[in-house]
């Protein structure tokens, strides 16, 4: 639910030479990317990269609930990190001011470092750097071509806010406090923080007008919206035609329906309040899958219906967030498997979000673990210096990703099972637009296997090449693929 921590209860052509110059024609400008292509990367800003000592206050890295120093220079100084991997989105947790004490229902001082627990929705929170350096990370990451996502807060501020306090104010929120908290969505007090009446319309402006704001001074690409479906529906149309008219028509809207699939998101597709919503169940059907649970035709058909979000919106999916046990402590350190998943992720339809560290195997865990350091291994970046890294893992992702950045089929083409019996689980994602055609299959037992399907027509009868290693597949009627135990290939038409 994004709230931070579980609620304190737990050539040139001629010319004459009379002829006047021709006037200068601008370049056209290339077609913007589309968001179906993005991969996405999310950082917890404070458990990244410390850049600026002089703004730690109150750090201490071996508290789980404490500031770890992440910031903006920090992050900013480490893109390369992002660009190498080859990542085109980034999304941020919230950098507004959170509040300065701290909470103990999860049996620890947890403070705000995570960035959902405001005081204040118009200044930045100081421990994360200053706004020059908000927009010098902005500016340097669209310089390598990376869009930015910034985490919004509408439903809530946090524990003993000022908000809950001022006079002026105390009047916009529902609290265990006053004893005024609903039982419904829209009105209950999430994880026990006071909640926002964002049906007022003076409440619902302030709240626009700040984070609005920081997404004009700062320049970001979109949103991510938080704990969607505790706000109504009317100031998310109203959220949508103000980010559209003062943020651009283009800016993106990706939102947090707690549970979230493509049915239960259609309601805020429908009416264009947002552009794409999280796909939960990815994660368990993933998981499930890769550990040899229920059958591949079970999955194949999970993955179909991803295919039925309606028209011109878009899931995302993840195999670990800040909010739930990340995916290889699920599977309890198992690399291999783990692969299995990552290539699953980033071979199918949606926007992939990879949760920073997962790449080098950051172990995560359950809540608090599954926000601890980026692993820097060697590198004195603090607050992970010295933190164990698998660089292999990486060099996975790193392929996954540019097969998948080469191959539009990968993330805006149709879906076909080819083979979905047994531990082989084979599909082919074709693109009509670019012709594009792409099939991947995936082996999830411990013996080698193959399965044979029709060599796909949209490889007009052309070799084969495997897009991770290299090798070739001649082509023929039939196509028959082998698949080491725990391994993925993916094919492409042969160049």
């Amino acid at each position: 639910m994004s709230t931070g921590a579980p609620a304190p209860a737990a050539p040139e052509a001629a010319v004459p030479a009379a002829a006047p110059a021709p006037a200068a024609v601008a370049a056209p400008e290339p077609p913007a990317r589309r968001w179906a292509d993005e991969v996405l990367y999310f950082v917890v800003l404070d458990r990244f990269a410390d850049g600026d000592a002089a703004n730690n206050v109150k750090v201490d890295k071996k508290a789980p609930g404490a500031f770890h120093g992440g910031d903006f220079k920090g992050l900013r100084e480490q893109l390369d990190e992002l660009s190498s991997l080859g990542v085109t989105s980034l999304w941020i947790t919230p950098v507004v001011k959170n509040i300065d004490g701290f909470v103990t229902g999860a049996g620890f001082p947890d403070w705000g470092y995570h960035g959902y627990w405001a005081d204040d929705f118009n200044q930045l929170d100081p421990r994360f750097g200053t706004e020059q350096d908000f927009k010098a990370l902005v500016d340097a990451c669209h310089e390598r071509g990376i869009r930015v996502l910034l985490d919004v807060v509408y439903n809530h501020p946090g524990y003993n806010s000022r908000y809950l306090k001022a006079p002026e104010t105390k009047g916009w929120l529902r609290s265990e406090e006053k004893g005024t908290c609903g039982q419904d969505d829209l009105t209950s007090c999430v994880s026990g923080l006071p909640d926002f009446k964002t049906e007022q319309p003076e409440v619902a402006k302030y709240l626009l007008d700040a984070q609005i704001s920081w997404g004009k001074r700062s320049g970001v690409d979109g949103f991510r919206l938080d704990t969607v479906k505790h706000v109504d529906h009317p100031f998310w149309q109203e959220h949508r035609r103000r980010t559209r008219e003062e943020l651009g028509k283009d800016f993106f809207l990706l939102g947090e329906v707690w549970g979230g699939d493509r049915e239960s998101l259609d309601p805020w597709f429908v009416n264009d309040e947002m552009d794409a919503g999280f796909d939960f169940g990815f994660q368990g059907n993933a998981l499930a899958w890769a550990l040899g649970r229920g059958r591949t035709v079970a999955f194949d058909s999970y993955l179909r219906s991803r295919h039925k979000v309606r028209k011109g919106y878009h899931l995302s999916h993840f195999l670990s967030s800040h909010d739930v046990p990340g995916l290889l402590f699920q599977l309890k350190g198992d690399v291999s498997r783990f692969r299995l998943a990552a290539a699953l992720q980033l071979t199918t339809s949606g926007i992939p979000v990879i949760y920073y560290g997962e790449e080098v195997g950051r172990p995560g865990g359950d809540w608090p673990a599954n926000r601890s350091d980026m692993p820097w291994g060697s590198r004195a970046v603090q607050p992970g210096a010295g933190l164990k890294r698998d660089e292999a893992l990486r060099g996975f992702y790193q392929k996954l990703i540019t097969v998948r950045r080469a191959h539009p089929a990968l993330s805006r083409g149709t879906h076909k099972g080819l083979a979905t019996e047994g531990d082989v689980y084979t599909f082919l994602r074709h693109d009509a637009e670019s012709g594009d055609a792409v099939v991947v299959a995936v082996n999830r037992g411990e013996k080698k296997a193959s399965a044979s399907f029709p060599w796909p027509e949209a490889w007009s009868g052309v070799d084969a090449e495997d897009l991770l290693d290299g090798s070739r597949l001649t082509a023929a009627p039939t196509m028959d693929v082998t698949v080491e135990p725990l391994s993925v290939r993916i094919l492409g038409r042969a160049r």
